[in-house]
């Protein structure tokens, strides 16, 4: 339909706009990214780790030995690389949203203007073309062959006719012809900000780390409880220290406690992921995210926009009629080379028979959605007629029960798009005879076969989740029978048991059952996404949902890890954990591999820090108790042997450094679920021996004596005290050293030249007079040497005893997941 200039309305007035902006009526948006930068800030600050060692700091400052309390700085770096690293992709999220970010022609007092899109009102007259997208919901009031893409609110890849009076949701942009349309609804009153509002409660993502990591942390906090009692007691009564030498003794012994490292290992490694997957166009809106694709053992991919790409792609020319191909060939590159507004279908034409002849145009009619067809008459360089040509559906411009049409519907059913390439016997522009869609008598030439265009990358994403046992689902608004065609070509299913999803169940476990079986499925609706990834996560799957349209917001926050594509909607970009700027599903591959690698590294450390948790608790207890001991039956008093000092050095090359290289190294070993069981069954073992051999080396040493006092003012202490605390350092390090060889393997040259760093910087700073004197320690009465020695290698060859058993055990009792994967079983990505 055309629009004449005596019909076209002139807009709202420059009052009206002014009093719609006064009464609210305007299309104001939501934050676009989530969270605000407040929101960011206050959950990475206020963690338990952060309140358990923002305490014990400021016992410290209340001492005021602030030297001592050099461990708070680890309140500043766990709070800011998480801070630094949301903020990042929030900005990049909002940058994304204001490129893409379309600008309307609107009139007003009679003209057009460009204003942003939040400046839109009710009622505002918004002029569209090929290729603006719909800002606000409205109603068309002018259309002409005015064709709207709503795929990224419906999933239905056809472009939809658009008349006078029907409604477009915002989200959706023109295809072809154009028009205009009144706004009826606006702001959070439209059906795409409807679908944003919804999944706009920002919620983390699951991770087995953190939650494992803070499940460790509720336990060392009760246990910080009595140790410190026990240890403050001590040191303030039994060794009759000052207040501030008891606190900060109690400090001291605390300190050890808490795996602060661990924490900051898990930030940095996931941060060092985010980076190299930044290098991959990948934006990780959440540390974690990484963490939990790796655990994933479902991927839901919605097809348009994620298997295939945003066009056609000529799949097959079959001729049917007495015209040879090369003639059927040149005839499709002159009209894809004259059409003057080409479809996504004319430009795969165009791209499969890019050499069109020397013909001129002596007619044309241009495609509509309600002709359903376009036809062009060519004359050659002598002006020849060279033919009436016509392009368009089949079922619209043959008899239905003729044996092309019935051909074409044949090939149509398997999710194929067929186009009718034909002649006619008079100019194109010839109107046609009432009841007859096309002019003269048409004459079929052939049949034009086209198929979504796959990315070229997405059949090696698929083998790579089958080969690691990841089921994937297509699900998709399209046409079931396309979808599975689609999917097919990837070796997904077929076009025969792809599912309508109008026929699916609504109880969940019905549902559930169908999902679980099923791998494609077709006219999904949004709700209905979101349904499905329901319904599989009650099967205890864990849930990744790809897609880059409205339509697949709910599903996308829904699912345990949400990935959205670049170049999709702003909303499915604000709720996804994960955002593939360059729109490749092939990405998926590497952000699993680096999801992994952060499991198996993190697991690694965590049984150095936990080691370390266990022993220094064990060392504070029986201490406390032996001094306790020690009054009641009248002997020598035991307090805490280790100066902070000792503390500090006792981490650097058994936990610290080592940690740190770990962290960071390559690991494909696949993601199991258990790490709180296993790293403990593997630490507190390990900590129970260093912790007691230590001990047993301490009371056997012990001189007697007021005992080791703790930071404050400067203190001589006997030598025979300083011996007997570098005997029992002795001990715990070289147990310690013994665990970081054991979590190293398997060995390779790196992490032989590290545990040969590590145990020689110990051996240097026993043995060196200057780090001697600067550690306070004392290592030349070999009588005291000898027995650390002896506890040391009783201790390492339990903690050898233990490396052997502990595996054996979990793989006999463990779970049917960790059942399925061995330890150090590699997964090439």
């Amino acid at each position: 339909m055309s629009t004449t200039a005596e019909t076209i309305e002139p807009g709202l007035s420059a009052a009206e706009v002014a009093q719609r902006v006064a009464e609210g009526k305007v299309n104001s948006m939501p934050d676009r990214s989530g969270r605000s930068v407040a929101d960011i800030v206050r959950a990475n600050v206020f963690t338990r780790i952060n309140a358990i060692l923002g305490v014990l700091f400021a016992i410290v400052a209340f001492t005021g030995s602030l030297i001592n309390g050099l461990f708070g700085l680890l309140i500043i770096a766990n709070s800011t690389i998480g801070i630094v690293q949301e903020i990042r992709a929030k900005r990049t999220l909002d940058k994304l949203a204001i490129v893409g970010q379309t600008r309307p022609r609107v009139r007003r007092d009679g003209e057009v203007v460009e204003v942003a899109p939040d400046e839109v009102v009710l009622d505002d007259i918004i002029e569209i073309g090929a290729g603006d997208q719909i800002v606000v919901d409205g109603e068309v009031i002018e259309a002409t062959a005015l064709d709207v893409d709503e795929s990224l609110l419906t999933g239905e890849a056809d472009p939809i006719d658009k008349d006078p009076g029907a409604q477009v949701m915002s989200g959706s942009f023109v295809v072809a012809g154009g028009g205009a349309y009144r706004a009826t609804k606006v702001g959070a009153d439209a059906y795409a900000a409807q679908l944003a509002a919804e999944a706009s409660k920002f919620t983390l993502v699951s991770s087995e780390l953190r939650s494992g990591i803070d499940q460790i942390l509720r336990v060392i906090t009760w246990l910080l409880i009595p140790a410190g009692i026990l240890t403050i007691v001590n040191q303030l009564f039994i060794s009759e220290n000052g207040l501030k030498q008891a606190l900060l003794g109690m400090v001291a012994a605390l300190v050890p406690m808490v795996p602060e490292g661990l924490v900051l290992m898990t930030s940095i490694a996931f941060a060092v992921g985010v980076v190299r997957l930044g290098q991959r166009q990948c934006l990780v809106n959440e540390l974690p995210a990484i963490e939990g694709l790796a655990r994933v053992n479902v991927v839901c991919a919605d097809k348009t926009g994620t298997l295939t790409e945003n066009g056609m792609r000529l799949s097959e020319l079959r001729v049917v009629g007495n015209d040879s191909p090369e003639l059927a060939g040149e005839v499709l590159a002159a009209l894809a080379a004259h059409d003057p507004r080409p479809n996504a279908s004319m430009i795969a034409v165009a791209e499969a028979y890019p050499t069109p002849p020397s013909w001129t145009v002596s007619a044309i009619k241009p495609f509509t959605s309600a002709t359903k067809w376009s036809g062009i008459s060519f004359v050659d360089e002598a002006g020849a007629d060279v033919g009436n040509w016509l392009i368009g559906a089949p079922d619209v411009l043959l008899d239905p029960a003729g044996d092309t049409a019935q051909l074409a519907s044949d090939i149509g059913a398997t999710g194929l798009r067929v186009l009718l390439l034909a002649r006619t016997d008079v100019p194109v522009d010839t109107e046609p005879a009432d009841g007859v869609v096309a002019p003269g008598a048409v004459t079929p030439v052939g049949l034009v076969v086209l198929e979504q265009r796959v990315r070229p990358d997405a059949r090696g994403t698929i083998d790579y989740f089958e080969q690691q046992h990841v089921a994937v689902k297509v699900i998709s608004g399209d046409n079931a029978r396309s979808v599975g065609a689609v999917a097919e070509s990837l070796g997904l299913g077929s076009a025969d048991t792809s599912v309508d999803a109008r026929k699916l169940p609504e109880e969940e476990g019905e549902l559930a059952d169908v999902v679980e079986h099923g791998i494609t499925f077709g006219r999904v609706r949004p709700d209905q996404k979101r349904a499905m990834v329901k319904a599989l996560q009650s099967r205890d799957n864990t849930v990744a949902m790809t897609g880059d349209g409205v339509n697949d917001v709910l599903a996308l926050k829904d699912a345990d890890i949400g990935v959205a594509m670049g170049s999709g909607s702003s909303a499915a970009r604000s709720v996804a954990q994960i955002v593939l700027l360059d729109n490749k599903f092939a990405t998926l591959p590497y952000v699993v591999g680096e999801g992994r690698r952060v499991i198996g590294n993190i697991e690694r450390v965590s049984n150095l820090f936990l080691t370390k948790t266990v022993y220094a608790v064990l060392l504070a207890l029986f201490v406390g108790v032996g001094g306790v001991l020690g009054r009641l039956f009248d002997s020598d008093p035991l307090s805490y042997p280790f100066q902070p000092i000792h503390v500090t050095i006792s981490a650097w090359f058994t936990i610290g450094i080592p940690a740190f290289v770990l962290s960071l190294a390559p690991n494909n070993e696949r993601a199991r679920r258990g790490f709180v069981r296993r790293v403990l069954l593997q630490a507190v073992p390990n900590g129970i021996i260093v912790g007691l051999c230590t001990f047993v080396t301490y009371v056997i040493v012990n001189p007697g004596g007021p005992g080791v006092e703790v930071g404050g003012d400067a203190v001589d202490l006997s030598p025979a005290q300083t011996q007997a605390a570098t005997a029992s350092l002795m001990t715990l390090i070289a147990i310690a050293v013994y665990v970081l060889a054991v979590v190293a393997r398997p060995y390779n040259w790196w992490k032989v030249l590290l545990l040969a760093v590590s145990a020689g910087a110990y051996v240097l700073i026993f043995a060196w007079p200057f780090t001697q004197d600067l550690f306070h320690l004392d290592s030349s009465n070999w009588t005291m040497n000898s027995v650390a020695l002896t506890s040391a290698a009783v201790g390492i060859v339990l903690v050898e005893a233990v490396s052997r058993v502990v595996p054996r055990w979990i793989a006999s009792h463990g779970s049917p997941a960790e059942h399925s994967v061995e330890v150090g079983e590699a997964s090439a990505v």
